[in-house]
């Protein structure tokens, strides 16, 4: 028997703003725990939430690139339900009226381009986090996290593969980072996803039995999720095995297996009711316009933009603008003047290269773009070296170094002078007879020790194609 797979995603995505959305308390991952907590977040009787007009921009913005309505009356509802890190006992989020409704994302696989509708956006605010400390025998919570802003981006059940929730998932993380609504970095739990997954014969209209699978935060797991999720429904269909509920459950990475949780509750079992401590939001087009206005350019026009302008190869647009961070950058050097083919392979090897030894990730990359583009100025105009440029700009990236003062005191100017570096390249050939004569008897290789005590010798300051040039001459006379 065929079988088709059905999913439909909820990704939250914490919104990056300097404070809360109720409260005025920092926004602030890295704090110590319990360190950003104010009564209001820690559900203190008699203290009332003040909406932080921030978030609305926030969202606004992850609404305009999604595609999405941005509706223009919006109001918040209390969920309710008990659990240790929700210090109110409710969560404050949008129900009925959201802030933004009906978008879509073109996603491409290698089945080809695809759009995925979003039913809606909503904001609401975070929980805490529990601390599990099995030794002991204790549970602890930290509510830093409680009234962090958040917007669920719902979509509909259009996913048919693996492929394109990872598709969609990369597509909306860059959307997001670029519109500045959030950093959506998975591994620290700012954008986290939940799965939903059914299967039914191929053909068939009617939805499976769906069992949605909580907190995913990487792409990797979100895979191996799906495969297993939908092997245990297929089995249970096919064996009768196994009797198929609705239900939530949680991934166990190290047995890579799901496992219950509860039975998925619905909308009945949450209680909601508007909230009467926060006005509605009234959105005008004038809102909507500013926050259209402040968006950068998109990385798909973005990315088309570099390769019909500026003459990118397909790769090198695509490796540029999957980081705003690195396609801002790329920016700022095409903006001072520097070559655009230079420019990209400055950031996508050296720039890269020194991030990774540094560990750190290519959005939170950080150095002068115009002191880069000095140093390709330079290069470009023979005044330094290759080797000798990448020496410079690793004294940028990692002690801010001014780049001009740098090649002044090391001495890394290059020897213009090809009558210099020749007679540096004399004195070598003549100090070398054997290599000499091992190259005029046909290995050819020998040449390359030669120019290795060059490259020392000088310390990078000539050409070294020039070096080569001037070698073989040498050896050929």
């Amino acid at each position: 028997m065929a079988w088709e797979t059905v999913m439909g995603l909820e990704v939250h995505v914490e919104l990056a703003t300097e404070s809360k959305i109720f409260c005025s308390c920092a926004n602030d991952s890295s704090a110590d725990a319990n360190e950003n907590v104010c009564p209001a977040c820690a559900g203190m009787p008699g203290l009332l939430p003040v909406m932080n007009r921030n978030v609305v921009n926030k969202a606004i913005a992850a609404g305009l690139v999604t595609n999405c309505t941005i509706n223009r009356y919006s109001t918040f509802d209390k969920k309710n339900y008990y659990y240790p890190d929700l210090s109110n006992s409710y969560q404050i989020t949008q129900m009925y009226h959201p802030i933004c409704t009906n978008g879509w994302v073109e996603i491409e696989t290698k089945a080809g381009k695809k759009k995925i509708r979003i039913n809606r956006i909503h904001m609401e605010e975070d929980a805490g986090k529990l601390l599990h400390d099995d030794y002991a025998g204790i549970s602890m919570v930290d509510y830093n996290r409680c009234s962090v802003p958040l917007c669920e981006i719902v979509s509909e059940p259009d996913f048919r593969s693996a492929d394109e929730v990872v598709a969609y998932l990369e597509k909306l993380r860059s959307l997001l980072r670029y519109a500045g609504a959030g950093r959506c970095r998975m591994e620290q739990g700012l954008m986290r996803c939940d799965v939903n997954i059914s299967v039914r014969e191929k053909g068939e209209e009617k939805f499976g039995v769906r069992t949605e699978v909580k907190n995913m935060n990487s792409l990797s797991a979100i895979r191996e999720v799906i495969a297993y999720e939908v092997e245990r429904h297929i089995d249970a269909l096919e064996w009768g095995d196994e009797e198929l509920i609705q239900e939530t459950r949680g991934w166990n990475p190290a047995k890579k297996q799901t496992f219950a949780m509860r039975e998925k509750e619905t909308a009945a079992d949450y209680l909601y009711f508007p909230d009467p401590d926060l006005p509605p939001v009234v959105v005008d087009e004038e809102w909507i316009e500013a926050v259209r206005a402040s968006l950068p350019e998109m990385p798909d026009v973005k990315k088309e933009r570099y390769i019909s302008e500026l003459g990118l190869k397909e790769k090198e647009a695509a490796q540029l603008t999957a980081s705003p961070n690195l396609a801002f950058l790329f920016d700022d050097l095409i903006e001072a003047g520097c070559d655009a083919k230079d420019a990209a392979a400055w950031l996508l090897t050296e720039a890269l290269a020194l991030a990774r030894k540094a560990g750190v990730a290519a959005d939170d990359i950080e150095f002068d773009g115009k002191k880069l583009a000095y140093i390709i100025k330079q290069v470009a105009e023979g005044k330094l070296t290759r080797p000798n440029a990448k020496t410079v700009f690793a004294a940028v990236y990692e002690n801010d170094a001014d780049p001009e003062s740098f090649i002044r005191e090391q001495g890394l100017d290059q020897v213009a002078d090809n009558s210099a570096t020749e007679s540096v390249l004399r004195e070598i050939v003549a100090a070398n007879p054997k290599i000499v004569a091992d190259y005029k008897g046909g290995k050819v290789k020998a040449l390359d020790a030669l120019f290795g005590q060059a490259m020392r010798q000088l310390k990078g300051a000539a050409d070294p194609r020039a070096i080569r040039e001037i070698l073989t001459a040498l050896l050929n006379e």
